[in-house]
């Protein structure tokens, strides 16, 4: 019976199952940062600023992360920029 083959060769569907297990592993190990809400951003910096990590400078209306030496104007951008900042340096530790 001809084009019997071509029902038999799964090769394509291993190919495809196989990237998609590939992508969730991604998916798993990639750290969430933008998932941050207005009130979780407030707790992280006063706790970073507690902790001797943010430093406020009032008279210019910004919140300076120390380690990085960047300045934000936005709670939110400085709470969203140290959870990418500590995940890349967790990262780089791990492949030491």
């Amino acid at each position: 019976m001809p084009g019997t083959d071509a029902l038999d060769d799964a090769s394509a569907d291993h190919e495809r199952f196989e990237a998609e297990l590939v992508a969730q592993d991604q998916d798993a190990a990639r750290v969430v940062v933008a998932d941050i809400d207005e009130r979780g951003a407030h707790s992280l910096v006063n706790d970073l600023v507690d902790d001797d990590v943010v430093t406020p400078i009032p008279d210019e209306r910004v919140l300076v992360h120390e380690p990085s030496d960047e300045a934000f104007d936005s709670i939110l951008q400085l709470a969203v920029f140290h959870r990418g900042w500590t995940a890349a340096r967790d990262t780089d530790e791990g492949e030491e």
